[in-house]
């Protein structure tokens, strides 16, 4: 019997490529296609160099699309001369420096658009608990109510999942060592570089769950001294 499938939205950061393997591995669907988006950010160089390896392991198919306007129409810190907030960890006010107006519904109204085209049955996005503190759109209530949308706005009716919104990054790098995955080829850095900044929150996060599990020969790899 062959299985549903779905697209998921990847990034190359720890919680996208976490659930893509936990998907694979642990759902009755197969994420048959990765969407990784262009909007002028300072990482997108790393972030594509870590997408197209993590779909090449996973065996799965790489898209990349442009959305060049949406960088113009924001001042995060993310795509402008705005410096990156090195504060360690998430607050209301890091988390609006570095807010993308409506990022996680834009794509995943994206991912819809395949669905109805091509067939996919779920839409995977790597939603966290320690996110859905401070971004909306990381929060259950959000991914129950876009699921609803597409019951109306597409034919397929894809049902959007996120089976890490219930973890911390501590879960997550555990679940994913569980899972043997390949944070070699993680990129969770909000600028782009040879190494992970260290720095930036996003960095933070990713440090301090490599520690707590233990995995300091991959934050030795992925991080400057």
């Amino acid at each position: 019997m062959n299985k549903d499938k779905a697209v998921i939205l990847l990034s190359g950061g720890l919680d996208s490529l976490v659930a893509l393997a936990y998907v694979q591995a642990r759902e009755p669907y197969n994420v048959e296609l990765a969407l990784t988006f262009d909007y002028g950010q300072k990482a997108l160089k790393n972030e594509i160099e870590s997408t197209e390896k993590i779909c090449e392991f996973y065996n799965i198919q790489h898209k990349i699309i442009k959305l060049d306007w949406l960088k113009d129409i924001t001042k995060t810190s993310l795509v402008s001369d705005k410096e990156i907030p090195k504060s360690g960890f998430s607050t209301k006010e890091s988390a609006a420096s570095v807010w993308i107006p409506n990022r996680n519904a834009l794509f995943l109204n994206i991912a819809a658009c395949y669905c109805d085209s091509f067939g996919y049955n779920y839409i995977v996005y790597g939603a966290n608990k320690e996110e859905g503190a401070n971004f909306p759109d990381n929060t259950e209530t959000f991914r129950k109510e876009i699921t609803a949308l597409f019951k109306t706005s597409t034919l397929v009716g894809p049902k959007v999942t996120a089976p890490l919104i219930n973890y911390t990054k501590d879960d997550i790098v555990k679940i994913g060592a569980e899972l043997s995955v390949p944070f070699d080829l993680v990129w969770s850095c909000y600028i782009s570089g040879d190494k992970h900044c260290g720095e930036c929150e996003s960095c933070s996060y990713l440090k301090k769950a490599l520690i707590a599990n233990h995995l300091e020969s991959y934050k030795d790899k992925l991080f400057k001294k």
